[in-house]
């Protein structure tokens, strides 16, 4: 028998704190695998590789609107830089 093991010391797997150590990084461990599963099941779909010009057909497709994009426009504006400017009314 071990001197430096005192006989009425219960055993290491008996402490509850031990436990609550051990479930942490045990979690995250179960926690990755899930994650791994659920990625390889449902893979992102794969962008078009003429993405670039079908923007551009969409952005020809809306080149009228330019009036109906002005209060989009001011309120990105204004998130960028923090200066509220109000768009010019069209007059006709």
């Amino acid at each position: 028998m071990d001197p430096s093991v005192a006989p009425d010391q219960p055993a290491w797997w008996k402490f509850g704190h031990l436990w609550m150590v051990i479930a942490g990084p045990a979690i995250v461990v179960v926690a990755s695998f899930v994650t791994l599963y659920l990625a390889i099941i449902h893979p992102d779909p794969v962008v078009d590789a003429d993405y670039y010009r079908k923007g551009v057909e969409i952005n020809k497709t809306l080149g009228g609107t330019s009036a109906s994009l002005a209060p989009a426009m001011a309120g990105r504006n204004h998130a960028a830089t923090g200066v509220l400017v109000t768009p010019a009314v069209a007059t006709k």
